[in-house]
């Protein structure tokens, strides 16, 4: 599928100013924006403007981070699990976070998805999902469907 023939507006973190991104974003209702997680801190969109958020991994910190291997070998000097203890709670934090820009008040409705297979093929996956609020879970195309049809 090309751009042009793509069915909703498609705007793209770094095409033009954040303010501006976000301020169509919500005035044309129906717009796909694709940005970065640290594009969405601090963002707050109600309504029906933000009607999906998808994550295409789970938010694990760049192993490659300084800071991080610091903390891991200081863990494991410690006697602590590194990953159990501080990778894996960090990360589930900022899944809730994510989930959070969908859900802001209770009038809020939307449909999370996760693209990431360690959701469901790590032992570890159970821990992200038992942190989400309670609501529906499927891994099929036709419920999801079913979910947006409701809103024509």
């Amino acid at each position: 599928m090309s751009k042009q023939d793509f069915p909703w507006p498609l705007l793209v973190q770094g095409q033009q100013p954040r303010a501006e991104l976000l301020s169509q974003f919500r005035t044309l209702g129906n717009a796909v924006l694709l940005g970065t997680g640290s594009f969405w801190e601090g963002v707050d969109v109600r309504g029906d403007a933000l009607s999906c958020v998808i994550i295409d991994k789970l938010p694990f910190a760049s192993p490659g981070d300084p800071v991080l291997e610091a903390r891991i070998q200081y863990l494991r000097e410690q006697g602590a699990n590194p990953f159990f203890d501080y990778q894996l709670p960090q990360a589930v934090i900022a899944l809730k976070q994510g989930a959070g820009r969908l859900i802001r008040d209770v009038s809020d409705r939307g449909l999370l998805m996760i693209c990431d297979p360690r959701l469901v093929e790590k032992s570890y996956g159970r821990t992200f999902l038992d942190s989400l609020p309670g609501m529906p879970k499927t891994r099929y195309l036709d419920v999801v469907k079913r979910f947006f049809a409701q809103f024509k």
